[in-house]
């Protein structure tokens, strides 16, 4: 099958496979007498696995030893389990940074009036200004 039948039956756009094979991820497809790339199902396999491990976040460099370990069929489990474990950490990093931005953001959108004043303390955040408001009281109480 040619690089577009096998995006669709792998999932992965033509371009991400042609990147693939520029990197060494998978090994450059056959070619026809045309010139043209031929892809067998073994490699429209190899293509899925890449497809679902991009699916879950795997760098690069994680997906290639992953392939390396699945094609190895002497791997030890324990090897890919500390890899998806490696992942697991770092996905719960990211949920709690998300977290923290989400949480900080609906602090400050309860605090903001959203009148026609020009005071907004989303802005004076991002600015890393103090909040005018804060400062006019501050500035009474003195």
């Amino acid at each position: 099958m040619n690089i577009g039948q096998a995006a669709g039956a792998s999932g992965v756009s033509a371009k991400m496979i042609r990147y693939y094979e520029s990197v060494g991820l998978v090994t450059s497809a056959a070619r026809s007498a045309g010139n043209y790339r031929v892809y067998g199902q073994a490699d429209i396999h190899t293509l899925r696995f890449i497809g679902r491990a991009r699916a879950m976040g795997f760098s690069m460099a994680q997906i290639r030893e992953l392939l390396g370990l699945w094609q190895n069929k002497r791997r030890a489990s324990a090897t890919v389990k500390a890899i998806a474990e490696q992942r697991i950490q770092e996905l719960d990093a990211r949920i709690a940074s998300l977290s923290s931005m989400r949480d900080t953001l609906l602090y400050l959108s309860r605090h903001c009036e959203g009148d026609d004043r020009p005071e907004c303390p989303i802005l004076d955040e991002f600015s890393g200004e103090p909040p005018k408001h804060r400062a006019a009281v501050r500035a009474t109480r003195q």
